[in-house]
């Protein structure tokens, strides 16, 4: 019995080892069949996803194209920036090791607490941005305390420098980091530090001026380390922009505009429209926004009444007084009145009930077309704008340049304002009133211009025929200008009077004349009212502008042309509560002529191929 028993017992055994051993088959013959399938059958897929783990791609930035004047000035280029950067893990202590730098070269507690904040962020292993945009000597300091700061070094990198900084950064413009809103899709701007331009020429031309990304293949280690480089496709620049500023002129106008306390300027190409300068002052250093801004800097511009971030000379709008009455001549003349025709200026003029006053209390006497001009008669644009009708003045304005964007290169122009019936009617519900056609015979009003529409009005007079668009860019795709259809002699009286204006006895600018010979200037002064005069204060007396608050001050303006034989030259000013348009802006328009002829600031420049999508 008991032998029967150990005899089931050992075939128990047998039958059980077996089945273990047939589940050990089987399991193993399970692993060999998977083992197969993932190194043999799996192999290439499997073997490119190693590869995508152990080989990075990363993106190159291009170093952005320079900028250059007409004359190859350069006006924008990249510059070397130190900067440095702290791992943590190397650093081991990051407080102490922060501490010890900011006895080196200065960490603020803002510094501080963001360093730390994109620490937390971020790998150990991950270079995190301390200071940049350092000096040599404080590179040479970091560089002589390495020892005792593990894990702080020095990268190189570029930075956006305008050399010129204030003088040109309403024409350039800045660039700045990228925001949520700007994002496209293109991985380049989502690199970190990244910097596209925001305005001016910058931001017109940011494509053109971009490059294209390269790219660079790097190995890492499991976590994510950079071991090696292991290709590297270089970016591609961007491309150079020549612009048809001229250097000298651009700078030469800027210190001019910056002995007022506001002012902006633009002289033009009569010829092609090119712009030879622009500005706007008070203005702001581009640097400081490719440096990265500070939160006092922005404060300090925003806060500014005189809003140095504006461009006025694009973007300000005044009433342009009395620069306007070439307009109200020319509508005028086109409406059939004869040159010739007289008006007797007593000094004021009575429409219904309310009366019009001239500039000058006494009045001018008897005045022709030409005569008004000379002296910037009110009482004799009165007149002329009444017979000529606000339709008519809008019709040959818009044909000079205003009520809408004259298309320079450049963002953020304004459209100014010419009203006509139309427009009053849409606006306010009201018909247009007689008095205030008389009221925009002398650019008051609902009138308002730029200063660059100043500027091209001036050019279109001054060439007699072509309405030259302004630009910052001379392109090979550029189409001659159309012909404006005004009358040949038509332009020629206003032409005269503007020269009368500044070459003869008598005239608003006289004492603002270019002297030197084969240099004059043709021009127009004006003043634009910013508060009302009411009837008590014409009796006791007007104030005169130096007695009264800076705001409430008239604007003076002036624009003009030079040399009278040869128009070339095409100036506008604005100076913001300057008093009269004779004494402040007609001197700043004189200088400003004066130099652009002896520079030869039109002279040929490079013509600019502008890149598609630019």
């Amino acid at each position: 019995m008991a032998m029967r028993k150990d005899q089931d017992r050992a075939k128990l055994f047998t039958r059980r080892a077996a089945l273990l051993a047939g589940g050990q088959g089987l399991a193993f013959a399970a692993l060999a069949a998977r083992m197969y399938y993932l190194q043999v059958v799996e192999a290439d897929r499997f073997a490119t996803l190693a590869e995508d783990n152990r080989v990075n791609p990363r993106l190159l930035p291009p170093p952005r194209g320079r900028i250059l004047d007409r004359f190859g000035i350069v006006l924008a280029d990249n510059r070397q920036d130190y900067r440095a950067v702290i791992v943590r893990e190397q650093a081991r202590n990051v407080d102490a090791v922060l501490e010890r730098l900011s006895e080196i070269v200065g960490l603020t507690p803002e510094d501080r607490k963001r360093i730390m904040k994109e620490m937390r962020s971020r790998r150990a292993f991950v270079p995190v941005k301390v200071r940049e945009n350092l000096s040599w000597e404080e590179v040479s300091r970091i560089e002589v305390n390495t020892p005792d700061l593990p894990g702080v070094a020095i990268e190189v990198g570029q930075t956006r420098n305008y050399p010129h900084g204030e003088i040109t950064a309403h024409a350039l413009g800045y660039v700045a980091a990228v925001s949520e809103s700007e994002l496209t899709g293109d991985p380049l701007l989502e690199l970190p530090g990244f910097r596209i331009g925001k305005d001016g020429l910058e931001r017109g031309y940011e494509t053109m001026l971009r490059g294209a990304a390269g790219s660079s293949q790097v190995e890492v280690n499991a976590v994510g380390r950079v071991i090696r480089e292991l290709a590297r496709n270089e970016p591609e620049p961007g491309t150079d922009l020549t612009v048809t500023l001229d250097a000298g002129l651009q700078r030469f106008l800027f210190e001019r505009l910056s002995l007022e306390t506001a002012a902006s300027a633009v002289v033009m190409d009569t010829m092609n429209g090119d712009v030879l300068a622009l500005a706007s002052t008070p203005s702001f250093d581009a640097n400081k926004f490719a440096a990265g801004l500070t939160t006092a800097d922005w404060q300090a511009w925003v806060n500014n009444p005189l809003k140095p971030l504006t461009n006025k000379a694009i973007a300000g709008q005044y009433a342009p007084g009395s620069t306007f009455k070439m307009i109200v001549a020319l509508a005028a003349l086109a409406g059939g009145l004869d040159p010739s025709h007289r008006v007797f200026c007593t000094g004021q003029t009575s429409l219904g009930t309310a009366k019009f006053h001239c500039w000058k209390k006494g009045g001018h006497g008897s005045l022709d077309m030409i005569g008004g001009l000379k002296h910037s008669c009110d009482l004799y644009f009165y007149d002329v704008a009444r017979r000529a009708g606000i339709d008519k003045i809008a019709e040959v304005a818009r044909l000079f340049g205003f009520g809408k964007p004259v298309g320079i290169d450049l963002p953020r122009e304004r459209s100014g304002l010419m009203p006509d019936r139309n427009w009053k009617l849409a606006n306010f519900g009201e018909p247009w009133q007689p008095g205030e056609t008389l009221v925009a015979g002398i650019g008051q009003g609902f009138t308002l211009s730029t200063p660059l529409q100043l500027a091209v009005m001036t050019a279109r007079i001054a060439n007699g025929r072509y309405a030259v668009k302004p630009r910052l860019v001379r392109t090979e795709e550029a189409e001659s200008p159309p012909e404006l259809g005004i009358l040949d002699e038509h332009m020629r009286i206003v032409q005269e009077g503007m020269s009368r204006v500044t070459n003869e006895v008598g005239g608003t600018a006289y004492g603002a004349r270019i002297q030197e010979p084969g240099m004059a200037m043709a021009g127009k002064t004006g003043t634009a009212q910013v508060r009302r005069i009411t009837l008590a204060e014409r009796l006791k007396g007007v104030k005169k502008n130096e007695d009264l608050p800076w705001e409430q001050r008239d604007h003076a303006l002036f624009v003009g042309f030079a040399p009278v034989g040869a128009p070339r030259y095409a100036c506008a000013v604005v100076v913001e509560h300057g008093g009269g348009g004779s004494k402040v802006a007609a001197p700043i328009a004189r200088d400003v002529l004066t130099e652009a002829q002896r520079r030869n600031s039109a002279g040929e420049g490079p013509v600019q191929r502008v890149a598609e999508g630019a």
